[in-house]
């Protein structure tokens, strides 16, 4: 995870590059952070007058337990569907963004995985 940098030293880069005349890099040499940070810091102060961190983090809880019904009746009816269409579905339907890994891990807690069937295995050496 990247280092979080003080507000304090974000505004040092931004009042060396706006007010001194130096360039990004310069900047960031004589601050010692990399060119790519002084650079996105200095475009988002332009962008937005702010140079404050964006937040990190959030809520990361799954939005999966709400539509498990619903899920789990679709699994039953279709055993072939794949993670990729079911968050397909799961968008057009109810409007909830899901990937393949986030319903491949609600299925295992529920009890299902995705066994590959005896036929499509390899056939035994003689």
């Amino acid at each position: 995870m990247p280092k979080i940098y003080s507000p304090d030293l974000r505004e040092r880069v931004i009042v060396a590059v706006e007010q001194e005349g130096l360039s990004r890099r310069e900047a960031a040499r004589r601050y010692r952070v990399s060119a790519s940070a002084a650079v996105k810091w200095l475009d988002r102060y332009r962008r937005t007058g702010r140079c404050e961190a964006r937040p990190v983090g959030g809520d990361r809880r799954s939005r999966l337990p709400a539509h498990r019904d619903w899920i789990l009746a679709l699994v039953t009816a279709e055993p072939d569907l794949t993670l990729t269409k079911l968050a397909e579905r799961l968008a057009a339907t109810h409007g909830v963004r899901a990937d393949a890994g986030m319903l491949s891990r609600f299925l295992r807690r529920q009890g299902i995985s995705f066994k590959k069937k005896r036929a499509a295995q390899r056939a035994a050496t003689s």
